[in-house]
C-alpha cells in the first residue's frame, strides 16, 4: 500500500530498499481518495529508527496512509536533532484542532520513574483525553501501554527489578477476534521492559479484555472492548537487532544485563538473531488499521462524534 511521507525524512530511504510503496505529496493528491489518517507519538529516544520500524508495519495493507509524526513540546529531546524534530514533526498544540482516524503512543525509556514525575506526563494525560474525542482508535505500546491503561483506566504499573527481554511465545486466547485473527494459536513476540501489570487488575475492568499473554512474560495485548484502545505491552515492532543493540548498549553501561532470553542462536551473544516476530507484527497493525479504522471512520472525520 502506499504509505504517504515526506521523501527526505530517512525512514523513507530504508522503506524504499525494502521495496516498501512510498508516496509523495505530489502524487497522493492525485488520487481521488481519502487516506487514513495516523498520528503517531513518538516517545523513544532513537526517533528515527523509531519512525522506521512503525512506518515498516503501516505499509502492508492496500489503504493509503498519511502520517503525522508527533513529539512532545514538554520534553527536551536529546538524541534527535533539533533540525529533525522541526522538519518532520509536529508537537499536539499544532494538532488539537485536527481529528484522526487512528493514534500511535510509543514505548519511552522512563519506566523507573512514577508516572507523575516524568517531565512530559501532564501533555501525555491531556493527549490521551483528547484522543477520547478526536481519535477513533488508539494503539499502546510498551511503556506508552502502561501509561494508558493507567490514565483511562487506573491500573497500577508494577515496577520489576529484572528486565524482562528476551523473544517469547504468546498464546491467542480470542482467536475470533478480529485484531488477532488469522493469528497462530502460539506466536513470538519481543519484550523490553522493567514493568508488568496484575492480571486480576486488567481481569476487574468489564471493559477490557486480555486477548494475548505469555507464561514467562505475562500479558502482552490487552482490548477496550469499544474496539478504541489497544494495549501492547511488547515491541513487535523492533527489528531483528533492535535486543542486541540494547543488550550491547547495557554491557557497555556496565549494568550486567542478563541475555535477552530465546533470542541469540544457542544463547549465544556472538551469534547474529534472526527476527521470528515479523509475520505477526505485520498482522496486528493489518488488522488494527482494517477492522478498526477503516472499517469504522467516517469519510468526512468531522462527522466522528462520541
Amino acid at each position: 500500500m502506499p504509505i504517504k511521507i515526506p521523501m527526505a525524512l530517512p525512514a523513507a530511504e530504508a522503506l524504499i530498499k525494502e521495496n516498501i510503496f512510498v508516496m509523495d505529496e505530489a502524487r497522493a493528491i492525485k488520487q481521488d481518495i481519502r487516506p487514513l489518517k495516523i498520528a503517531i507519538m513518538n516517545l523513544m529516544p532513537t526517533k528515527i529508527v523509531t519512525e522506521t520500524q512503525f512506518l515498516r508495519l503501516l505499509s502492508n495493507t492496500p489503504l493509503q496512509i498519511d502520517i503525522t509524526l508527533l513529539n512532545m513540546a514538554s520534553h527536551t529531546s536529546k538524541n534527535t536533532s533539533e533540525e529533525h524534530l522541526a522538519t518532520f514533526y509536529k508537537t499536539f498544540d499544532e494538532v488539537k484542532n485536527e481529528k484522526f482516524d487512528g493514534l500511535i503512543i510509543t514505548g519511552a525509556p522512563v519506566e523507573s520513574l512514577k508516572f507523575t514525575d516524568v517531565d512530559y506526563w501532564n501533555e501525555l494525560c491531556e493527549l490521551v483525553d483528547w484522543a477520547h474525542k478526536n481519535v477513533y482508535s488508539t494503539m499502546y505500546v510498551c511503556w506508552g501501554a502502561y501509561a494508558g491503561l493507567y490514565i483511562n483506566h487506573g491500573i497500577e504499573k508494577l515496577n520489576l527489578e529484572k528486565k524482562v527481554s528476551g523473544v517469547f511465545r504468546h498464546k491467542t486466547l480470542y482467536p475470533e477476534y478480529p485484531l488477532v485473527r488469522g493469528f497462530n494459536k502460539e506466536f513470538s513476540a519481543p519484550h523490553s521492559r522493567y514493568s508488568a501489570m496484575r492480571r486480576e487488575d486488567v481481569l476487574a475492568k468489564e471493559d477490557l479484555l486480555i486477548l494475548a499473554e505469555s507464561e514467562e512474560a505475562g500479558i502482552y495485548l490487552v482490548a477496550n472492548k469499544n474496539g478504541r484502545e489497544f494495549y501492547v505491552t511488547g515491541h513487535c515492532e523492533y527489528d531483528f537487532d533492535t535486543l542486541k543493540n540494547e543488550y550491547e548498549r547495557d554491557l557497555l553501561k556496565g549494568i550486567d544485563p542478563e541475555i535477552p532470553k530465546h533470542y541469540f542462536p544457542d544463547d549465544d551473544p556472538s551469534k547474529t538473531p534472526i527476527s521470528t516476530w515479523r509475520a505477526h507484527a505485520h498482522l496486528l497493525y493489518s488488522n488494527w488499521l482494517n477492522y478498526y479504522v477503516y472499517q469504522n471512520t467516517p469519510y468526512d472525520l468531522s462527522e466522528m462524534l462520541f
